[in-house]
Formats: C-alpha cells, sequence, structure tokens
C-alpha cells in the first residue's frame, strides 16, 4: 500500500471512529433533552451512524477490500444524519458538533469508496 493511500485510510478511520463516539455522545444528550431530540426518527439515525462508523472504522483497520462497501454505506448515512443534527441544531454546540462531525466522516468515507472503485 503507498503511503498517500495508508494516510488516506488511516484518517477515514479515525473520522469513522470520532463519529461514532460523537453519535453515542449525542444520543445521551439528545434523549436528557426529550421532545423532537428523543424522538425515535432521530435516536434511529444517530444509532445507526454510530453503528454503521463503528463497521467501517473494523473494516478499515483490518485492511479489508470489502472496505468500499461500508465507506459507501457510512458515507450515505452520515450525510443523513449530519442533516438530521444540523436541523435541530440552533443553538445546541453538541448537535454542531455531531453535524460537522458527520460531514467531515461523510466526506472521507465518499473519498475512500471512490478511491478503490
Amino acid at each position: 500500500m503507498k503511503n498517500t493511500e495508508q494516510t488516506m485510510l488511516d484518517e477515514c478511520a479515525e473520522r469513522c471512529h470520532e463519529c461514532h463516539d460523537v453519535c453515542l455522545d449525542t444520543i445521551v444528550h439528545c434523549l436528557s433533552l426529550g421532545g423532537m431530540h428523543a424522538s425515535r426518527d432521530h435516536q434511529v439515525m444517530l444509532a445507526g451512524c454510530a453503528r454503521i462508523c463503528a463497521v467501517s472504522h473494523f473494516f478499515l483497520r483490518l485492511h479489508s477490500p470489502q472496505h468500499v462497501h461500508t465507506c459507501r454505506a457510512c458515507a450515505e448515512i452520515c450525510r443523513a444524519c449530519a442533516t438530521d443534527c444540523r436541523q435541530m441544531s440552533e443553538s445546541d454546540q453538541l448537535m454542531r458538533r455531531c453535524a460537522d462531525v458527520c460531514g467531515r466522516c461523510a466526506e472521507s468515507c465518499d473519498a475512500m469508496s471512490k478511491a478503490a472503485a
């Protein structure tokens, strides 16, 4: 594996790991806020995003050629989660952070899935 490919892979894995953690933190935060933040749809979005990020991180760290598939799915789900969190972020710093981290993860996973194709 070339240095640039390894760097890209490492960066993507770290972004997936960070996104996983932020989504879990955001679940707890949103449940404490209640209302629309605790809605089933929002909680499912956050939990799904955390899970696909963990799976993608796993495949990336194993250097599995199948990471292209998990990264493609991860990008899609992270993008949706970023949009969802951004819509609820008004004056909430953690919601904005979740939207930003999910957005960066989506970009990184997009790049990984396209580079490997």
